[in-house]
């Protein structure tokens, strides 16, 4: 396969005590016939195995969101294991390791580390560890961990290869991904004066995204009086709850703003517990997105609106709660940036055609909101995610170390 994006400048310490070579900028051809990367590369290749059984096992550990300290304790020390410097275990918690640079700059790999709620159950009831079937890793946890056990291959391939970067490279695994960027934020905040870019790894790179999404998700309570059905079915939060629904999803900016990928949805309703009751309390979703801020929060205003006016009609309470937000964001030139030149090749290199998005959601959004280039590579890693037999593909897990590796080789020496 072949293409015509060039890559940029990299410098490699060439195994078996040759001296580190600099390299001018060279296409990926030119890349990867080199010697250094190649080997690399067959370092990832020989490391399957290995890979394979460290998913099983780090997949395994039950990490819901805010609760992730067992599994960020084991990454941590899978990253003292193979070679990783400076290894730690922040308050969020996040798992950090480098491999150290020169310059005092840093390019940053991220993977999440916590699971759905819904995943937590699963493991709980299975009492085993994921298993390794064929090509696949078989077992709630193991979707999500895929790119954890990728940022490991990658980075171990690195240290093996004797590759010298002229600007650390970190690998971070960050809290709360799934409720509201807990880790991501505060590792931007330790990052944002010295990072030039981050990669958000959530797959092999068959996406490629350059911008982010906003999104905020909010609950809305109900609050009003309990009784038996024979004193009477009103007032009854459920009316209300209906009324607010109807109207909210009647706001217009999702068709006006169509194009700038505005949304708005409820997905969830919740109330009630038996027939000859009203409830004394309910709730439900709201799912608020765009790519423009302004058109998040004119759909806010008008659901807060919404809400004080069904309040006033009904006698019901309604409260307007946050759940989390991710921030939008565009970062200029990014599109024509070596780092998503880059990617699109080694994607394409990797046997993907890649699709472009100025719409992330997910860590990427942190840093890109902050005004720091970042991209997001992302692709299906398996398939059942969320249900008991979950499974993750092993030739997935490959090709996403291997897009690390040569991001990393390709990047950690360019600014």
């Amino acid at each position: 396969m072949t293409t015509r994006l060039g890559i940029s400048t990299l410098l490699l310490m060439l195994s078996l005590g040759v001296s580190s070579v600099s390299v001018a900028q060279r296409s990926i051809e030119d890349t990867l016939a080199d010697p250094a990367v190649l080997r690399g590369l067959a370092i990832i290749d020989s490391s399957r195995a290995v890979s394979a059984r460290q998913l099983a096992q780090i997949g395994g550990i039950i990490s819901p969101s805010g609760q992730e300290l067992e599994r960020a304790l084991a990454v941590a020390a899978l990253m003292q294991d193979i070679g990783l410097q400076n290894v730690e275990v922040t308050d969020s918690p996040n798992a950090i390791g480098r491999i150290p640079g020169t310059s005092g700059s840093s390019i940053v790999f991220i993977a999440t580390l916590d699971d759905l709620a819904t995943v937590a159950e699963h493991q709980k009831a299975a009492q085993n560890f994921p298993t390794i079937e064929d090509d696949r890793v078989v077992g709630p946890g193991t979707n999500t961990s895929l790119t954890t056990i990728a940022l490991l291959s990658a980075a171990r391939a690195l240290i093996e290869q004797g590759f010298t970067p002229e600007h650390d490279i970190v690998f971070a695994a960050v809290a709360e991904e799934e409720t509201g960027l807990r880790g991501m934020r505060a590792l931007y905040e330790d990052y944002k004066d010295r990072a030039f870019a981050f990669v958000d790894v959530l797959g092999e790179g068959s996406g490629i995204s350059y911008g982010a999404l906003g999104i905020h998700w909010w609950r809305i309570n109900a609050y009003g009086p309990p009784g038996h059905t024979l004193n009477g079915g009103l007032p009854n939060v459920n009316q209300a709850i209906a009324r607010a629904v109807d109207r909210i999803l009647q706001i217009p900016d999702p068709q006006r703003y169509e194009d700038r990928r505005t949304r708005l949805n409820v997905a969830i309703l919740n109330s009630g517990a038996v027939f000859n009751h009203k409830p004394e309390t309910g709730w439900f979703s709201l799912d608020v997105r765009s790519l423009d801020p302004e058109h998040i929060e004119s759909m806010e205003q008008q659901t807060r609106a919404i809400l004080e006016n069904v309040s006033q009609e009904l006698g019901i309470r309604l409260e307007m709660v946050s759940v989390s937000k991710t921030p939008p964001g565009q970062i200029p030139g990014a599109l024509e940036s070596s780092l998503v030149r880059n990617s699109l090749a080694i994607s394409e290199y990797l046997g993907t055609s890649p699709r472009l998005s100025n719409a992330g959601s997910a860590n990427l959004n942190v840093a890109i909101a902050g005004g720091t280039l970042s991209i997001g590579i992302s692709s299906e890693r398996g398939g059942r995610r969320g249900f008991a037999d979950e499974w993750a593909d092993i030739p997935v897990l490959q090709r996403t170390a291997k897009n690390v590796f040569l991001t990393a080789v390709t990047q950690a020496n360019a600014r």
